[in-house]
């Protein structure tokens, strides 16, 4: 589970080249709508800015912990192999997520619409707060954020079904939510720095090959495991075998 929570903060980490035109827009548009006093004040700007990262990670956890829950009711109705199942699958979409990264799957965005219907319903109300007026407003337009179409979100969320609970999807999509952090503060307080990453798109080859290589390292290790697990059951055949015959 550790090496899943690792893989989905890289993710959210590498995602600040997805970022560079849905959400660096929003934050700097959020930014910009703020009074003057605030916006020319990081120390005052500062909480804005976290707390829209607070709710929109919380909406991440939320989706995460229900996709989860889900998840592990899957995974009782097929208790032989439904656990390697769910692991190819979250290989397969690992493996999905860094070709998308690199730029050679870019259909992969369309992922995104699964959360369309979701999001026709929550458009009206995030934009009836806005402008932002007061911090409680920041922290609710950041939890109906999270849930905006978003292929990589959605694929992230997808993924979530994954787990074998709640809690462990939860954790997946708060690893997630917590490697995109550092991204969307500082574009929030430095408005126009995502314009000085344009040189990085350079990047994305390498950084999708490292998502697919953790993808296949992923798989290979879960076949690993089952096969080291059905290993040891002729053994336990053969000694029922034998105390039978005895």
């Amino acid at each position: 589970m550790e090496i899943t929570l690792f893989s989905a903060f890289l993710i959210g980490l590498f995602s600040t080249l997805h970022c560079l035109g849905m959400c660096g827009g929003i934050i700097g548009a959020l930014t910009l709508s703020l009074p003057e006093s605030i916006r020319n004040n990081r120390w005052r700007l500062l909480p804005y800015v976290s707390l829209y990262s607070i709710g929109r990670i919380g909406s991440y956890t939320l989706a995460g912990a229900l996709a989860g829950g889900i998840g592990g009711n899957l995974l009782k109705l097929f208790p032989h192999y439904g656990h390697l199942v769910l692991q190819l699958f979250a290989s397969l979409l690992m493996l999905g997520i860094g070709l998308y990264l690199a730029g050679w799957f870019p259909t992969f965005a369309r992922i995104e619409h699964i959360g369309r219907p979701i999001w026709k319903k929550l458009e009206p109300l995030s934009q009836s707060l806005l402008p932002i007026k007061n911090p409680w407003h920041a922290l609710l337009f950041g939890f109906i954020w999270g849930w905006l179409p978003c292929g990589l979100v959605y694929s992230i969320l997808i993924w979530s079904t994954t787990a074998s609970s709640a809690l462990d999807g939860a954790l997946l999509m708060l690893s997630f939510g917590l490697g995109t952090l550092p991204t969307i503060l500082i574009a929030g307080i430095l408005t126009g720095w995502f314009a000085g990453l344009s040189g990085l798109a350079r990047l994305r080859p390498w950084i999708g090959s490292t998502i697919i290589l953790m993808a296949l390292v992923s798989a290979f290790l879960a076949l690993q495991h089952t096969n080291s697990t059905h290993s040891h059951h002729p053994q336990l055949d053969s000694r029922y075998e034998k105390t039978d015959t005895d």
